[in-house]
């Protein structure tokens, strides 16, 4: 059975944790991103309010079961830079689907790439998890290259995947299984 309280993981600059209310200012920083708001439910409007309920929501869905939202955070400074989450809507397919995203003064550091590893080191051990996936735009050669250093192998291009504001997008599918995990070799 998938655990059901929230993880503390660590992985070199990186702290994977729940959401914090202090974290309000980090969902407020991004609203005005040209995409993040597009692709993920943190809301554009920038209000302190709606920061504070996106983190609630972030918060509620281990209790649904939809899976686990975290804050990424720096590990130095404790202070939240992004998020991922894993989610587990197919889970009794054996899949599950990550997504992430850093905030734009926060990027090229290292951070996704160590959010990602350090999620899946957790995850893939898991009964339940036979199988983490992944979708990502073709142009966003950062996320797709964070996830092909932590062994991610891309499977195909699906057209037309995903509506991304007004406009459907191509999206490659990138996916780790259990058998062929970096850690498993």
């Amino acid at each position: 059975m998938l655990p059901n309280e929230m993880p503390c993981l660590q992985h070199g600059p990186v702290v994977l944790r729940a959401f914090e209310s202090s974290d309000a200012a980090l969902v407020q920083s991004v609203a005005t991103d040209d995409l993040i708001p597009l692709i993920t439910t943190v809301p554009a409007s920038g209000t302190h309010e709606d920061a504070l309920a996106f983190i609630a929501r972030q918060r509620h869905r281990l209790v649904a079961g939809t899976g686990y939202s975290f804050a990424i955070a720096d590990a130095s400074s404790g202070d939240a830079v992004g998020q991922i989450g894993l989610w587990t809507r197919d889970i009794t397919q054996g899949r599950a689907t990550t997504g992430y995203w850093v905030a734009p003064a926060h990027r090229r550091r290292g951070y996704v790439t160590a959010a990602l590893q350090a999620l899946t080191t957790w995850a893939l051990p898991l009964d339940e998890v036979e199988r983490v996936q992944l979708y990502v735009e073709p142009w966003n050669r950062g996320s797709w290259q964070a996830a092909e250093r932590c062994g991610f192998q891309r499977e195909g291009l699906l057209r037309s995947w995903q509506r991304v504001g007004e406009v459907r997008k191509d999206m490659y599918v990138y996916s780790l299984v259990k058998d062929s995990a970096p850690e498993a070799r």
